[in-house]
């Protein structure tokens, strides 16, 4: 079965989606759509903006979605998934290209989910690390006995963790992980800390923007960021969906459980590579693309 992932926030550089808007009619309309529904020329900062400009919550969330989606649309029956999967912001990516959220709605999540975001970082100053070289199990267990808000945040791969927290949890987790042999453990340059219980505040704001969107039954089971299991049932799509914010990323589950589904190549769809490394990184032998017109 052919699966179709879509990376999240991150993949964005200066240049994206040109190729796409010069090459196909049906890109040309829809970046000019995207325009129109958030209200400023996002096509104009994708195309020759900077990577700072890049890097504005409101611009890289729907930027990167914007690339993914137009992306499979002008690929047309070359992009017809049997499963699908988005990394964070990549759900969101999956569940449109999926036929369970129109392009437009979808498109009108991205931004309130990035505007709250933005609101809940300033809320609460805190970043994210980057964890390299150790069992889930040990990074699990420092996080749990620091006194800060510290938790797991992406499972990205064996041996690759993310963690997200107070700037202050961070700190001590860092160190304490390095004292316990990680290979490496790198502050990253974010700007907040998502998939922690800090992102509450914009958890329930997008909650209330998604209960206002119609969600449709997807072509192919999509498998959600919160337990990496499929879902086709729109209610429980939209529950986990809100919970996205507040839970970790099971990267490292989702792949196991679309190979085990019978997933027999993944594609990524949008921006970068990176899913294709960790992909391989999770099970070696596998299949994996880029997605292209």
């Amino acid at each position: 079965m052919k699966a179709f992932v879509f990376p999240g926030q991150g993949a964005q550089y200066s240049g994206m989606g040109r190729d796409l808007y010069d090459k196909s009619p049906i890109a040309k309309k829809m970046f000019e759509q995207a325009d129109e529904i958030l209200g400023f020329r996002i096509t104009d900062v994708m195309f020759s903006g900077t990577d700072d400009d890049l890097r504005q919550t409101k611009v890289t969330q729907p930027a990167i979605f914007l690339h993914s989606v137009i992306l499979a649309a002008s690929a047309g029956d070359n992009i017809v998934p049997e499963m699908a999967a988005g990394h964070s912001l990549g759900e969101f990516s999956a569940l449109v290209t999926a036929r369970s959220l129109s392009f437009e709605d979808g498109l009108i999540l991205v931004s309130r989910r990035a505007g709250a975001m933005q609101k809940a970082c300033e809320q609460n100053p805190s970043t994210m690390a980057a964890i390299l070289g150790l069992d889930d199990r040990i990074v699990e267990e420092v996080c749990s006995g620091i006194d800060a808000v510290v938790v797991a945040a992406n499972y990205n791969s064996p041996g690759q963790i993310v963690i997200s927290g107070s700037n202050d949890g961070i700190d001590q987790a860092v160190e304490a992980l390095k004292a316990k042999g990680a290979k490496r453990a790198l502050k990253l340059a974010v700007g907040g800390a998502f998939h922690s219980p800090l992102m509450e505040p914009a958890r329930i704001e997008l909650g209330k923007a998604i209960d206002s969107v119609k969600f449709n039954i997807p072509v192919c089971p999509v498998y959600q960021n919160v337990d990496g299991l499929p879902s086709t049932d729109p209610e429980i799509i939209k529950a986990k969906l809100v919970r996205q914010l507040t839970s970790p990323v099971l990267w490292t589950q989702t792949i196991k459980n679309m190979i085990s589904g019978g997933a027999t190549s993944f594609t990524e769809v949008g921006p970068g590579n990176v899913l294709q490394g960790l992909i391989k990184k999770i099970d070696k032998e596998a299949a994996t693309f880029s997605a292209a017109i």
